[in-house]
C-alpha cells in the first residue's frame, strides 16, 4: 500500500506543478520593413516613455516577461503569454498606431518558431541590410531595460544571453557582418573606413528623397554624428527630416558656402545638370565627394581637381554587389551556428524543467527525517539509518532522481514511488 508519505509528495507535486516557464507559451508578436513601410512602422515605434508604459500595464494584461524591440526596420515583443493577443493589445495599447493594423501587417511565432526568430533577428539574418551587426546593441538595450524594471526572468535571461553569445559566434566564425550591401550604406561605410575623427568633420547632404533621406539616417545611425546640413530644392523636406534627427538644414542659395566648408559632400538630386561646379570647390581644401546621383551632379572639370576625391554610384554599387553575394554565402554557416546553441539552449531546458519537483522531493524528505512517527519506524526498519546522516541520505536519493529523470526525459510521480520503495527497503 502507498504510504502516506508518498501521497503528499504526489498531491505537493500536482499542486505546485512544474513552474517553469513554458517554451510554447513564448511568444513573439511584430512588423518590419519585409510587409510595412516606413510610415506605417512608424506608427508602432516605441520611445523608452511608452515602454516604460508598457512595463507599468503589462501585469494587468496578464504578462509579467517580455521585452520590445523597437527600431527603425522593426517593432516586435517578445514575451509569454497565454494567448498571442495579450502581447498585441498590450504592445498597441500605447502606439500611435491601432491593434487592427498592426495584426493585419505582423507575423505571430510562438515556442521554437519564436526561438529561431530571436536568434536570427539577433544575427543580422533578419535585418534589412543582411548581417546588420548593429541590431545586437539595440537588442541589449531593449533587454536591459525589461531587466531593470524586473520584466526578465530566469528563461528569458538565459535566452536571450544565449541569442546574444550565438550573434557573437557568427560574428567571429563567418564574414556575414563584412563589407556593405547597400548603396546608401555603402557610401556611410566608405566614409567610416576613409576618415578618421568624423564627428569633427562637417557633412553636406545635398537632396533627401528616398535615397538621400536613407542615406542621411544611415549617417546619424552608423557614424553617431549630427554635425551634418541638410539642402534641398524644396525646403520643407529638408527642414522636416533636419527636425526628425535633429540635424542642420540651409536654403539652396546659400549652396556655395556649405560647399566651401564641407569636409564631406554627398549628393542625392535628381537634377539634370551638375549642380556641383569646379568653380564651388577650387582652392577650397580637400574634400570627398560621393556622388549617388544619375547622372553625376559634379560637372566633369570639377571631378579633375586635384583636393577633390570622386566616389560614385558605380564603384559603391560594386562594393554593395560584391559584400551581397559574399554575406549570402555565409548563411548556411550561420544557420548551422544558430541551430547549435539553439540545441545547448533547450537542452539547458529541458534539465531545467526537472528542478521543481526535485526541490519538492528534497523538501518533503527533509521533513519526513524530523518527523518522530518515521524516526521510530526507521529505527526498526533500517539496518543503516544510524549510519548514515540524513543529508547525505537525502542527497543522494535526489542526485538518483535527477540521473534517471534526464536519461528518460521523464519526470513526476514514478520516480517518486521509487524513493518510496527506497525508504521503505533501507535499499538502493
Amino acid at each position: 500500500m502507498q504510504t502516506t508519505f508518498v501521497k503528499v509528495l504526489k498531491a505537493q507535486f500536482h499542486m505546485n506543478g512544474n513552474n517553469t516557464k513554458d517554451i510554447s507559451k513564448f511568444y513573439v508578436a511584430g512588423i518590419n520593413y519585409k510587409k510595412s513601410d516606413a510610415a506605417i512602422r512608424g506608427q508602432f515605434a516605441i520611445n523608452e516613455t511608452q515602454y516604460a508604459s508598457i512595463l507599468s500595464i503589462a501585469p494587468s494584461f496578464g504578462i509579467n516577461e517580455l521585452f520590445i524591440l523597437s527600431t527603425c526596420n522593426r517593432s516586435e515583443i517578445y514575451g509569454f503569454a497565454e494567448d498571442q493577443h495579450q502581447l498585441v493589445s498590450l504592445l498597441c495599447s500605447q502606439t500611435e498606431g491601432k491593434t487592427q493594423v498592426f495584426t493585419k501587417k505582423a507575423y505571430v511565432k510562438k515556442g521554437l518558431a519564436a526561438i529561431d526568430h530571436l536568434f536570427s533577428v539577433a544575427a543580422g539574418l533578419d535585418s534589412q541590410i543582411l548581417g546588420d551587426y548593429e541590431i545586437v546593441g539595440q537588442l541589449k538595450l531593449a533587454v536591459k531595460f525589461s531587466k531593470d524594471n524586473g520584466f526578465i526572468g530566469a528563461l528569458l535571461d538565459r535566452l536571450t544571453n544565449a541569442a546574444l553569445t550565438s550573434s557573437k559566434a557568427i560574428k567571429n566564425q563567418t564574414a556575414l557582418s563584412g563589407g556593405t550591401v547597400s548603396v546608401s550604406f555603402a557610401a556611410v561605410q566608405y566614409i567610416k573606413e576613409k576618415v578618421s575623427a568624423i564627428r569633427d568633420k562637417k557633412i553636406l547632404l545635398m537632396g533627401v528623397g528616398k535615397i538621400g533621406r536613407n542615406t542621411c539616417k544611415n549617417l546619424v545611425d552608423y557614424l553617431d554624428t549630427t554635425n551634418i546640413t541638410l539642402i534641398n530644392r524644396s525646403p520643407d523636406k529638408a527642414t522636416e527630416l533636419a527636425k526628425e534627427l535633429k540635424l542642420q538644414c540651409a536654403p539652396v542659395t546659400e549652396l556655395a558656402n556649405h560647399i566651401s566648408t564641407a569636409d564631406i559632400i554627398l549628393v542625392a538630386t535628381n537634377a539634370s545638370e551638375p549642380t556641383i561646379l569646379a568653380a564651388h570647390l577650387e582652392g577650397m581644401g580637400e574634400k570627398i565627394i560621393i556622388d549617388l546621383s544619375v547622372p553625376c551632379n559634379l560637372d566633369a572639370a570639377a571631378q579633375r581637381l586635384p583636393n577633390i576625391t570622386l566616389v560614385n554610384v558605380d564603384e559603391l554599387a560594386r562594393m554593395k554587389d560584391e559584400t551581397l553575394h559574399k554575406r549570402e554565402a555565409e548563411v548556411p554557416m550561420a544557420r548551422s551556428i544558430i541551430n547549435q546553441h539553439i540545441g545547448d539552449f533547450m537542452e539547458w531546458y529541458e534539465m531545467r524543467k526537472h528542478v521543481p519537483v526535485l526541490k519538492a522531493v528534497k523538501s518533503k524528505l527533509e521533513q519526513m527525517h524530523s518527523c518522530p512517527l518515521y524516526i521510530s519506524y526507521s529505527q526498526t526498519s533500517f539496518a543503516n539509518f544510524k549510519k548514515e546522516k540524513p543529508g547525505a541520505r537525502i542527497q543522494k536519493v535526489i542526485n538518483s532522481m535527477a540521473v534517471k529523470m534526464r536519461a528518460h526525459n521523464q519526470r513526476g510521480c514514478q520516480y517518486i514511488e521509487a524513493i518510496n520503495d527506497f525508504m521503505a527497503t533501507g535499499t538502493n
